[in-house]
């Protein structure tokens, strides 16, 4: 036991993996699970029980998350607060931090970095080390008074799910500084779930710098010496595709100041009735929000996603549904965690035409549900 919380233990088929906590009121069961990844830059991966991402869960869980985390910003940033989630696992993370956070600042404006290249003004790029796919891009917001926001911030709120080395949070706050020019940044503040840094960020930050997350710790890898290196499929593509992005760009790409709540507006729900939302990559605010509304309807939601992260079946992580990308780029993406299920009702969110979803995807998710519909913006 460490701080009333149990030092965590797995070992999986590549090594044991062993976590301390050192901080946070959440057991870290009721956090994560761990899984493998096919990755030979790291072999496991923390699949978050709160993300909505790998693992579907209720809409209200993740609200809760958001909720506990915005509680711990402080209220004396000075503004404009810049809010930036990390593509593609925290885009979501990130608009729910800064929509909770819209009750305590006036002057805030949410970006995301991306993958996907779209038409506006390219502010940054910053690399992310140890992921599958290592090059974010930052695009200016389209809207002047945002962009106004953004360029004179004076805080800013740099959002993942985890933070492991504390590098893609610096890697980010160089690149704003340096090739963004954003030279009024008085404050940094980093929020995630899970924070495995220490003192790394603190350390590295050359700004004022507030830690925030739900539990802090350390983790231990011990690798098996005869454990086989992971292949990792070819996922690291930071490219446009063959197919356009027809969706709306307000929800983080080209910067939010509050959200839309347009998307799938004539759709309802029955009490009881069991329906999965799926995000798609990036696309995950607006699918988020329609889920919060069918759940507030009383029907028995779960939120999950479409994602490229490449990790192996077993542990955490129970089935597997690959497909190719919707986007033209000829990568493979994957469901996780749905397969295994049933559901009366799927309604899959895309930023792309419904002709490009994959028909393996379509069809994987017909035997989970009688019902499955692509909603996108009309």
């Amino acid at each position: 036991m460490t701080n009333g919380l149990p030092v965590y233990c797995k070992e999986l088929s590549g090594g044991t993996l062993t976590v301390t906590p050192t901080g946070g009121t959440l057991s870290l069961d009721s956090l994560f699970d761990i899984a493998e990844r096919r990755n030979p830059k790291r072999a496991f991966l923390f699949v978050s029980k709160v993300l909505g991402r790998h693992i579907p869960i209720s809409p209200s869980i993740m609200r809760s998350a958001y909720r506990q985390l915005a509680q711990q910003l402080p209220t004396d940033l000075p503004q404009p607060v810049l809010f930036i989630g990390m593509a593609e696992t925290a885009v979501g993370l990130g608009a729910g931090v800064f929509d909770e956070a819209l009750k305590l600042f006036d002057d805030a404006v949410y970006l995301t970095s991306t993958r996907h290249p779209v038409d506006g003004e390219l502010m940054c790029e910053f690399k992310e080390d140890h992921s599958h796919a290592t090059d974010h891009l930052l695009y200016h917001p389209a809207d002047p008074a945002l962009r106004a926001h953004v360029s004179n911030a004076r805080t800013l709120v740099l959002i993942d799910d985890e933070a492991t080395t504390g590098k893609t949070f610096i890697n980010l706050l160089e690149a704003l500084r340096t090739e963004a020019g954003l030279s009024t940044v008085e404050r940094v503040v980093t929020v995630t779930l899970t924070d495995w840094s220490g003192s790394a960020i603190t350390e590295q930050c050359p700004l004022p710098v507030t830690l925030v997350s739900l539990v802090q710790g350390d983790w231990h890898w011990e690798r098996k010496p005869d454990a086989p290196v992971p292949v990792m499929p070819n996922v690291n593509v930071t490219a446009a595709g063959s197919v356009a992005i027809t969706g709306k760009q307000s929800w983080g790409r080209l910067g939010m100041a509050t959200p839309a709540r347009d998307l799938g507006t004539t759709i309802t729900a029955s009490a009881g009735e069991k329906i999965l939302v799926l995000g798609s990559g990036e696309f995950v605010w607006e699918p988020l929000l329609l889920a919060e509304r069918l759940e507030l309807q009383g029907a028995e939601v779960k939120f999950s996603c479409t994602t490229r992260s490449p990790i192996s079946t077993g542990f955490a992580i129970e089935s597997a549904i690959a497909f190719t990308d919707n986007y033209g780029l000829g990568i493979p993406n994957f469901v996780y965690n749905v397969a295994h299920q049933q559901f009366d009702r799927i309604l899959l969110c895309i930023e792309t035409p419904a002709e490009s979803v994959d028909p393996t995807l379509l069809a994987a998710l017909s035997a989970v549900a009688p019902s499955v519909e692509v909603v996108v913006y009309e």
